[in-house]
């Protein structure tokens, strides 16, 4: 298998989720702006969001597929189906209690999450009303991230990766067919979330079947294999959840902002998940089962090799993306969402926080990709205690910038977090030799340097001012809009190709 080619496949249909993402929240931004109402959802679609990671991406999937793969390397398919079996019957029972938990007791959950609502009583019984229809999310998108975990393992990765946009699909059309149709128009959100989930969970049962991986769900909780997993993911659950309690203190602060700053906050938390996701997640999920597998294999250098080309793909991807979202925040934010109840101030808000995002960019997307290189060995306190100190650090940084850059202190202190735990864990590789750079990494960063710089003066020449962007129509900011961004992807790769870069040496193997 292909890397490389793996990689660009789940980027392809991550960038499909990513496109129907941006339609999506330019209707929400259309249709609700960033005022009381959609900060309301913003904050019912966080909590169960964040717990998704908890249970799914994050804890459970860290636990789940290096067990699984080892599992599969040395006592085959049939035996990985039953193990399977039992760790679904475990995992949808613990999920079932928790949402039925927090559909129950959804007031005493806003309260934790966006405290400040409660001086608006309508604000705080709106966000209560749609985190109940919210919460089931949690039960399907982590039966969703399960079955992503088996079909990974198996080298299929086209499908888990193209499931985001089924949601995506679902908020399209509950935005434009049931909200009009509503008293409270945002409630269609919530119900697009509840379906969008549900549907992501029947797109996934067809390609189980496929690879003969639909596992029966049956209660073995006292199994060594499951029992080996659930001791790995208490863990990574605390890890884990040092990052979600770090952006639940950042969404009680911006409650706390009055109306407007947990919109502008997730607005710019869209424009900065779309790089991340291409490449982080992406590249992250590629990583995993092949690093699972050098080490199962007991080759150490196959395994630093491989950190070794993540780490130059990424840097090589992530910097431009970068500089590209801090220098173009108005043209992206104005061009985007800058129409119907999103006004000019909440461009220039918008932009504040995603430039905060975009210093850290790199820091975000490195995480997603060293932080495997540790799962992959099965080594999941080393990760909790970085993260933990990353949560402290990020909190401070919030006591020193909230006072005087406001919502964007938060995006800001959450990027310079990231690019913290980046250096860390990379420190921590270094120091146990679990990672040896390859040589000629000095003449990489020199090129890669010179590459950013070509590509800064271009975006920033052809860009023009900021406040020529609200002189303009929006069909008129949309091209030009895709001509800085040709401009600025010409000067990048055609400087990378004068200096000797060709994509051919960036393809591997597994």
């Amino acid at each position: 298998m292909n890397l490389l080619r793996a990689a660009a496949s789940v980027s392809g249909m991550t960038l499909a989720s990513r496109i129907t993402g941006l339609v999506r929240e330019i209707l929400m931004a259309n249709y609700f702006g960033a005022g009381l109402a959609f900060d309301a959802f913003v904050v019912a679609f966080r909590i169960p969001n964040l717990l998704r990671r908890l249970f799914a991406e994050g804890a459970f999937s860290q636990a789940f597929v290096p067990v699984l793969g080892e599992h599969r390397a040395r006592a085959g398919d049939e035996a990985t189906r039953v193990l399977a079996g039992k760790v679904l019957g475990a995992l949808a029972a613990g999920l079932f209690v928790v949402t039925a938990i927090g559909m129950i007791a959804a007031p005493a959950v806003v309260w934790l999450s966006a405290s400040g609502f409660a001086a608006d009583p309508d604000k705080f019984a709106l966000t209560a009303q749609l985190v109940r229809i919210c919460f089931p999310y949690i039960l399907f998108v982590s039966l969703v991230s399960f079955a992503a975990g088996v079909l990974n393992t198996w080298g299929a990765f086209k499908a888990p990766a193209f499931t985001p946009v089924l949601l995506n699909l679902s908020f399209i059309a509950f935005a434009i067919l049931v909200a009009p149709q509503l008293e409270r128009p945002v409630l269609a959100l919530a119900w697009a979330v509840f379906f969008g989930g549900l549907a992501q969970l029947l797109f996934q049962l067809p390609f189980l079947a496929r690879i003969r991986m639909l596992p029966r769900p049956r209660w073995d909780p006292h199994d060594p294999a499951v029992r080996r997993i659930l001791r790995l993911m208490a863990p990574a659950a605390l890890g884990v959840s040092v990052a979600q309690v770090s952006l639940l203190i950042n969404t009680q602060i911006a409650s706390w902002l009055g109306d407007g700053p947990v919109s502008w906050i997730y607005y710019a938390d869209r424009l900065m998940e779309f790089p991340s996701a291409l490449l982080g997640v992406a590249l992250g999920t590629v990583l995993l089962p092949s690093l699972v597998r050098h080490h199962t294999a007991e080759d150490p250098v196959a395994y630093s090799r491989l950190l070794d080309w993540g780490l130059r793909i990424t840097l090589l991807l992530a910097a431009p993306a970068a500089v590209a979202l801090g220098l173009l925040a108005v043209p992206l934010v104005a061009t985007l969402f800058w129409h119907g109840e999103f006004s000019r101030m909440d461009v220039l808000m918008t932009r504040n926080a995603l430039i905060g995002y975009a210093v850290g960019l790199i820091g975000i997307i490195l995480v997603k990709i060293l932080a495997p290189g540790f799962y992959a060995k099965q080594n999941i306190r080393t990760p909790v205690k970085v993260a933990i100190a990353t949560l402290v650090v990020t909190q401070l940084l919030n006591l020193l910038l909230v006072p005087w850059l406001r919502h964007a202190g938060l995006t800001l202190a959450i990027a310079l977090g990231a690019c913290f735990n980046a250096g860390w864990l990379w420190w921590l590789m270094r120091r146990s030799a679990t990672y040896r750079p390859e040589p000629g990494w000095a003449a990489f960063l020199v090129k890669l340097a010179v590459a950013l710089y070509m590509l800064g003066g271009a975006l920033w020449y052809s860009m023009g001012s900021e406040a020529s962007w609200f002189e303009i129509a929006g069909a008129a900011r949309v091209a030009k809009l895709a001509l800085v961004i040709a401009a600025g992807t010409v000067a990048y790769f055609a400087s990378l190709a004068l200096m000797g870069f060709r994509l051919r040496d960036f393809s591997r193997q597994a």
